[in-house]
């Protein structure tokens, strides 16, 4: 964004870089808390706007299915289109929509409004990493800049459910949507006097318009499927569908790629094993790190009687823990490796899994979860940093954009895998069970989920100490020139 030659920056002090990080941070903290801040207010938004227990979930799956499917072409669009223009955009779609949210009084009118909210949370993800990447220089500098970035949306994730129930018990269900217009709408007015003006678009470079249309519809409807199957039977037409047509679309995306000038997903960046092994913990971080809040929200309420604002105080350990972890995870990366940060920060992600699912019961009480609690919320906040890190490294300025939407649709689609299949354990066996049995098979299924959850943290773990090499730690990498776009 700047001219041809600018140094980057050596360091993070009081600068107009520093000002444009916080801003990213920020913006990054806010989309990443609309994926749960809802869910402490779902039991509201059911009894006001008429959601069946079948339904409810879609409230959640909505935005889960339209990010997850848009992140690759909202990556490609922030290289192609100009960063400060597609992050801008999708701010302006997040405000918009969670407006509409807000003032919804239909269950389409708010479903309508969360699928555009993950359309632009879609947006905004991915270019608020490529921004990052291509404003700081690799090594020591930029780590600590995505540790900044990182503890944002790391917060953002576990604050969302925390601020949920605070708002929900103060204001109704209303507020865990308006409060994102007041969030972002002043990101969106930051983002046009901080971040310079884009560049005028390169003509040379093209934008494969039949393979972002058929990746983005394609991951889109195997999301769905996997999202909705629990709910609807695995069987069902319109799962089996929907899934057969995402798969159909895929091989075309792939056929279309081949044959593309400029496709959407250059060769070269499937050639770089930072960014492919980082696609692989990605997905698996996201399929049991990131469905641990949904089970914890369920046994606060469900299993120990927790109202929305006891909910919202029972995710302040957790959150303090994420955020601090996310924060010095890329000083770790520096002065250790990347491969050994990351390591670490799986192993005690892993015994925090199995401390917690142990301490999970009926009878149980809050101070007996706090030990997993700690241990899988600091293995949590630093692997989210590491793992980001890693989708960076070794890719040039101009395919970072895309770099991080494939990133980014590596953790999505784990997250709609990972609680598909979570979601089946922890409810098996519990058809036809009320009161106290049905509490105490609540607990017992949450149990076991996080028990998967520990050995879905451990296979991550053998993809990590054989699949990644040390990666950035270098705090004397030389000053580098470039383009800051």
């Amino acid at each position: 964004m700047a001219s041809v030659g600018a140094t980057r920056p050596s360091g993070l002090g009081w600068n107009r870089d520093t000002a444009i990080l916080a801003l990213l941070s920020f913006a990054m903290f806010t989309v990443s808390l609309d994926q749960y801040i809802v869910v402490v207010a779902l039991p509201d938004i059911a009894l006001d706007l008429g959601y069946s227990a079948q339904t409810l979930q879609s409230v959640i799956s909505a935005y889960a299915v339209s990010s997850a499917g848009f992140l690759l072409l909202g990556g490609r669009a922030a290289d192609l289109l100009g960063r400060r223009r597609i992050l801008a955009t999708g701010l302006a779609l997040y405000a918009a929509a969670a407006l509409v949210g807000g003032l919804a009084t239909a269950p389409a009118t708010l479903l309508a409004a969360r699928a555009v909210q993950g359309l632009g949370g879609a947006l905004v993800f991915p270019t608020t990493l490529a921004l990052i990447n291509v404003t700081f220089r690799e090594g020591r500098v930029r780590n600590r800049a995505l540790g900044i970035w990182g503890g944002a949306g790391a917060a953002g994730l576990v604050v969302g459910v925390l601020l949920g129930g605070l708002l929900t018990h103060a204001f109704g269900w209303e507020a865990v949507f308006l409060v994102n217009v007041a969030l972002a709408v002043p990101a969106l007015l930051l983002a046009f006097v901080l971040i310079p003006r884009d560049p005028r678009r390169d003509r040379t470079r093209r934008f494969d318009l039949p393979g972002a249309l058929s990746v983005t519809l394609g991951v889109t409807l195997i999301v769905f499927a996997l999202v909705q199957g629990p709910g609807l039977g695995w069987l069902s037409p319109g799962i089996l569908l929907s899934a057969a047509a995402g798969l159909l679309l895929l091989a075309v995306f792939v056929l279309v790629e081949r044959r593309s000038s400029d496709p959407l997903v250059p060769p070269r960046l499937l050639a770089n094993a930072s960014l492919v092994t980082s696609v692989v913990i990605g997905f698996m971080f996201m399929a049991t790190f990131g469905s641990v809040l949904y089970f914890l929200s369920l046994h606060f309420q469900q299993v120990l009687g927790y109202d929305a604002l006891e909910t919202g105080a029972g995710f302040v350990v957790p959150t303090a823990v994420v955020v601090a972890g996310s924060t010095i995870a890329g000083q770790l990366v520096t002065r250790f490796g990347l491969r050994r940060t990351l390591l670490g920060a799986l192993a005690v992600g892993a015994v925090g899994a199995l401390l917690l699912g142990a301490a999970v019961s009926p009878d149980g009480s809050y101070a007996e979860l706090v030990p997993g609690l700690v241990a899988l919320s600091a293995g949590d906040g630093i692997v989210f940093t590491g793992m980001f890190i890693a989708a960076g490294t070794g890719v040039s300025d101009r395919d970072q954009g895309i770099a991080a939407g494939i990133a980014s649709t590596g953790s999505g689609m784990g997250a709609a895998v990972g609680l598909a299949l979570l979601v089946l354990v922890a409810t098996a066996g519990l058809d036809g069970l009320t009161g106290q049995q049905l509490r105490e098979g609540t607990a017992q299924g949450i149990s076991d989920a996080l028990f998967v959850v520990a050995a879905g943290i451990a296979l991550t773990f053998l993809v990590a100490l054989f699949r990644l090499g040390e990666g950035p730690r270098a705090a004397s990498l030389p000053p580098r020139q470039g383009r800051r776009c």
